[in-house]
């Protein structure tokens, strides 16, 4: 019996998001960032080097979209901030859920991991782990990607 020849797996394309806001604010549980950048940065490691631009709606509607999606494995994130008068930036560790985005404001329910979230903060990055996703010129999920991703490089 002759086997068949075995199928590559597809790459896998991990991308990391980041918001940039003009300040931020939290209280029990959530986490605003306010005068938010209307583009979320994405970008991936090597060998790929992908990068982008996508606007925080669409961000957000991907949220939930396909296997491993953010829905299913919140994502874990690292908030760092400039406090006037500092000398180095703060940061704390969350886990980031049901994102709401907002005119030029996103809110997310949090749960801390790392650190102190403050109250409130001036200017902010939010750096978004990756999730993983096929990067396979003949996957579905590939042709999508790149489908959407034409679609989010000039918003």
């Amino acid at each position: 019996m002759t086997q068949a020849p075995e199928t590559p797996s597809p790459a896998l394309l991990e991308e990391m998001f980041v918001h940039t806001a003009r300040s931020v604010s939290s209280d029990a549980g959530t986490l605003t960032l306010h005068g938010l950048n209307p583009s979320t940065l994405y970008f991936s490691d090597r060998p790929e080097r992908v990068v982008g631009h996508m606007t925080t709606a669409q961000f957000v509607q991907m949220w939930s979209q396909g296997p491993n999606s953010f829905l299913e494995d919140p994502p874990n994130a690292v908030l760092s901030w400039v406090e006037s008068g500092d000398d180095a930036p703060e940061d704390a560790v969350v886990v980031l859920r049901d994102p709401v985005a907002g005119e030029d404001a996103i809110t997310y329910s949090i749960e801390v991991l790392d650190g102190a979230v403050p109250a409130e903060g001036g200017a902010v990055s939010l750096f978004i782990d990756p999730f993983g996703r096929p990067l396979s010129p003949v996957s579905v999920a590939g042709m999508r990607r790149r489908e959407r991703r034409r679609d989010f490089r000039r918003f």
